[in-house]
């Protein structure tokens, strides 16, 4: 079976922007929501959420940033994805947080286009991991009015833990927004999370106040996983308890924020 038999109920299509150009799976009815990968890709448990919001009521825009649509997460899959996406891919900023990531303008071009096709009050955004603050940057244009950070984990090092992955003037946008159109932001993440360090979600709500939604776990709360507690919505997802109720608050802020019936 290839590793895309886990999207098998969904359409793919190439979409270019500027000059990139990404393949994405797409799937459901009702407004868009754009689900973005972790690391190492778009793996079964991303591809399970997706599903979930599809059917609630809202049309799953996948895009395939790195990795290999489909293959289940493995340690050698991680570490050989992780080696190429932060050493070669410079459409990711991955050391410094000063500044959205290059690939955030495709972003945001895919999610006018899903607005347009789709319609509803706007488009609702979710990252997670190496992609977890590209919701925020996304914020700067008015078609996403639902952003979610699952983990955000970029900027990689001590000193950007306070960074949250956007420059000045892109925040200042966001924030306006947010105040303009009565917007908010949901951060999640696991406590313990080396990657997701407390100033970086001390930042959140200094910057946003009572706009920043905080969803914050600890580590029993997590399902068994390769890893330690880090993947709210996928490898360390339950089927019951605050994982559970994590995600389900997700969708709901989704279907609300774009208008699904």
């Amino acid at each position: 079976m290839s590793h895309e038999a886990a999207l098998s109920a969904y359409t793919k299509s190439d979409f270019t922007h500027g000059r990139r150009t990404y393949p994405v799976y797409r799937r459901g009815s009702g407004p868009a929501v754009i689900v973005m990968h972790e690391m190492p890709g778009l793996h079964p448990l991303v591809v399970r959420f997706a599903d979930r919001v599809a059917e609630a009521g809202m049309t799953v825009f996948c895009p395939s940033l790195f990795g290999k649509p489909g293959k289940p997460v493995s340690r050698g899959y991680v570490m050989a994805t992780a080696v190429g996406v932060l050493c070669i891919r410079r459409e990711f900023h991955v050391w410094r947080g000063d500044r959205s990531s290059p690939v955030t303008d495709w972003l945001k071009a895919l999610a006018r286009q899903a607005h347009a096709e789709c319609g509803g009050k706007g488009v609702g955004a979710v990252g997670m991991c190496f992609t977890g603050g590209f919701a925020l940057a996304m914020m700067t244009d008015p078609s996403v009015v639902a952003p979610v950070l699952s983990q955000p984990s970029l900027p990689i090092n001590r000193k950007g833990a306070a960074q949250i992955g956007v420059s000045p003037q892109e925040l200042s946008c966001v924030k306006g927004r947010m105040e303009a159109e009565d917007l908010s932001v949901i951060g999640l993440r696991f406590k313990s999370d080396e990657l997701v360090p407390d100033a970086r979600f001390a930042t959140y709500r200094r910057e946003f106040g009572d706009r920043f939604e905080a969803i914050e776990l600890e580590d029993e709360d997590a399902a068994p996983a390769i890893i330690p507690p880090h993947s709210v919505l996928t490898l360390h997802l339950k089927d019951d308890g605050p994982t559970k109720a994590a995600e389900g608050r997700v969708i709901q802020f989704f279907r609300e924020r774009t208008g699904a019936a």
